[in-house]
């Protein structure tokens, strides 16, 4: 069975990528600062 190839430029994948791993890095990073306010408030 033979895939047919991907149709979408590298530019564009690549976008996905970057916007996802930011995604990604953001909500971690609020996680984290949530955490931190919750357990050790100032």
């Amino acid at each position: 069975m033979s895939q047919a190839p991907n149709q979408r430029p590298l530019g564009r994948r690549l976008l996905w990528f970057a916007a996802l791993w930011l995604g990604g890095v953001g909500t971690v990073a609020l996680v984290s600062f949530a955490l931190r306010l919750w357990i050790a408030p100032k």
